[in-house]
């Protein structure tokens, strides 16, 4: 029940010292304000690296050829292979629980020689010859026109989807893009949309100089065949391409005559184990937060454990005074725990509000920059971890009020009115 002279007391009391009662809330406060700041500054790190997946979807491996490296039904050791259009229908056959299984080819890069040219300008440029799902494997902003469609694959249509950046080093700034030709190796090829991609660490700026074309058209223009450069396959939710990886090879490996234990002759990438190696790292992250935030609030709940006993000793004859009045021993307990919750929880309160101001100004400060090419975006703590280091708070200012106020009714009133 409130009772305003039980608050008035507990008012007096704290304020009878201003100087040590800031000193003691402060150990509280910053206690708070570091566990909440660690915590936010975790969740910013994370986000700026989950964002330089591009929104990838992650769940996804990347398969290649590479060279047997043992002799296998009369096929010799050293010997080289291709994937072939035949496997990707087989894969998707014989493995279940896959959602995708784009077949790709590809051409050039950055690094190499110029091989797209328009005009007078030229460049070189990642080509892709890809099927219309890769856009859900590698998701990218269309920002004019479309990207590339199965009637394009059916009738081999020698469009072009190109990035950015690919605009900016073959085109004018005001010129028309949509319905224009560019050449690819000398083949031409009519642009029908411009996409831009996310990324970070330096590869925004590359992942905007690639080229999709149908892969239906690009087997033909150059030559493949029913040839397969490389395949990107993403499982289903649930199903972790990690499970069904060896799979995938044995499948492959059947197909080609590749030995069932020859793992050096399928390259791959398997983007879902490293996305996890990313989560637990940022879950062991959050757990030395939590640690270092919680031994730091731990030394400010010991100074105010300590700063109580300091007040009960004080207060030894008033404690003899309202003993020898009547008072009960849980009424002596109850008025210190108050004393002792009531400091625990306003100074946690004012480390939670400065450190939501602090998180508040950084994310004002975000909001300007391209955090594309950023490592930190977003740092913020959710309800819970505030709901979480509200009942903190409140179970140290009970444990910091614990002692003192057992030492306060063990006082006899005889002895207390003693004391001077």
């Amino acid at each position: 029940m409130f009772s305003r002279d039980r608050w008035n007391e507990i008012i007096e009391a704290l304020t009878s010292n201003w100087f040590r009662t800031l000193l003691t809330a402060f150990g509280v406060l910053w206690g708070i304000f570091i566990l909440v700041i660690l915590l936010a500054a975790g969740k910013g790190l994370e986000n700026g690296v989950k964002q330089g997946f591009g929104g990838i979807a992650t769940n996804t491996m990347f398969m290649w050829t590479q060279v047997a490296s043992k002799p296998y039904k009369g096929m010799p050791k050293g010997r080289r292979y291709n994937f072939e259009v035949e496997d990707v229908a087989a894969i998707k056959n014989d493995v279940p629980n896959l959602r995708i299984v784009s077949p790709r080819n590809q051409l050039g890069g950055f690094r190499g020689n110029n091989n797209v040219t328009r005009g007078l300008n030229t460049g070189a440029y990642n080509i892709y010859g890809d099927y219309p799902e890769i856009i859900q494997q590698e998701p990218m902003d269309i920002l004019e026109g479309r990207f590339i469609n199965y009637s394009d694959i059916n009738e081999k249509r020698k469009v072009a989807v190109i990035g950015g950046g690919v605009k900016a080093g073959l085109y004018d700034k005001e010129e028309e893009v949509l319905g224009s030709y560019i050449k690819i190796n000398g083949v031409n090829f009519m642009v029908i949309g411009i996409y831009k991609k996310k990324g970070n660490n330096g590869d925004a700026e590359e992942m905007q100089k690639e080229i999709y074309v149908p892969f239906t058209s690009f087997s033909q223009a150059f030559n493949m065949g029913n040839r397969v450069g490389w395949m990107a396959i993403t499982a289903d939710d649930g199903h972790p391409i990690t499970d069904l990886k060896q799979d995938v090879m044995d499948v492959v490996k059947k197909r080609h005559l590749i030995h069932p234990e020859d793992d050096r002759a399928v390259g791959n990438f398997d983007l879902y184990q490293e996305f996890n190696r990313v989560n637990q790292l940022f879950i062991a992250l959050k757990g030395v937060a939590y640690f270092v935030g919680t031994l730091v609030l731990l030394s400010g709940i010991i100074g105010i454990s300590n700063i109580m006993l300091i007040v009960v000793k004080e207060r030894t004859n008033e404690i003899g005074v309202r003993r020898a009045l009547g008072a009960t021993p849980w009424s002596i307990r109850g008025q210190i725990l108050l004393e002792s919750i009531f400091l625990t929880i306003i100074s946690g309160m004012m480390g939670i509000i400065l450190a939501t101001g602090l998180i508040w100004l950084v994310n004002q400060q975000l909001e300007g920059v391209d955090t594309s090419e950023t490592m930190f975006l977003n740092p913020s703590v959710d309800l819970l971890v505030v709901f979480t280091a509200l009942a903190i708070l409140i179970i140290s200012g009970l444990l910091a009020g614990l002692i003192p106020a057992q030492q306060a009714i063990k006082v006899k009133p005889v002895d207390a009115l003693r004391t001077e």
